[in-house]
């Protein structure tokens, strides 16, 4: 039996309201602060560049990323960058991880630079780690999947939304929901636009989306 559709309220509270650009302002992150608390969705996420953000967050929450959107910087600098973000009020950093190390299967280096942020990144802070699931094998979104859980991570996301390979996909949603089997959050983001784009990948198993589209998202959603 097919679940109720989601409700505008609903899906709101499992969005990541997103702002990435780079030329994005710090009005454009007003704005987008904004529409979040109108919106009721769970964060806004933004660049390090932009804390501290000396604005009222209401009840939304702040996430902020974190060797973005490359993953190919020092695990000391991924770390820094994760320390100073949380220093200046993140409450969730979103960390890409090193996918030369995951092409090479240097599994045990992968895990190490997660580790490195999840160190900076203390409980109750949130972790989460971006595999950039459209570049890797099946395999590989398992594998990077369980370096994450091992290092200690709290969800693992699919993609920056940069990578022209693409953003995420409900197969690729679906291995890591039957990887991390509810042990570890997982982000879906990059390419969602829709409802059904959105809702697809909530039934794949997502528990939080990274969207810039919220508006339309949330339009789509059937009305009480």
């Amino acid at each position: 039996m097919s679940r109720a559709p989601l409700s505008a309220t609903e899906l709101a509270a499992m969005i990541d309201h997103t702002l990435l650009r780079p030329e994005a302002t710090h009005d454009d992150v007003a704005t987008l602060i904004a529409e979040a608390q109108q919106y009721g969705t769970w964060s806004v996420c933004v660049s390090p560049v932009m804390l501290p953000l000396d604005l009222d967050m209401g009840n939304v929450h702040l996430a902020v990323v974190c060797g973005f959107p490359s993953g190919q910087h020092t695990s000391t600098v991924k770390a820094t960058e994760a320390r100073e973000a949380i220093a200046a009020g993140a409450d969730e950093v979103d960390m890409v991880i090193n996918l030369g190390l995951v092409k090479e299967g240097r599994w045990g280096d992968v895990t190490a630079d997660i580790a490195a942020v999840k160190q900076a990144v203390p409980d109750p802070k949130i972790l989460k780690v971006i595999i950039e699931s459209a570049v890797l094998t099946n395999d590989e979104i398992v594998r990077a999947c369980k370096a994450a859980e091992g290092a200690g991570a709290d969800f693992v996301k699919t993609s920056t939304g940069f990578h022209p390979k693409g953003g995420a996909s409900v197969e690729a949603v679906t291995i890591m929901a039957n990887t991390v089997g509810g042990r570890l959050g997982i982000k879906a983001s990059g390419g969602i636009r829709d409802y059904q784009t959105a809702c697809a990948m909530v039934d794949a198993g997502a528990t939080r989306l990274g969207v810039s589209s919220t508006a339309t998202i949330l339009a789509g959603a059937p009305q009480a």
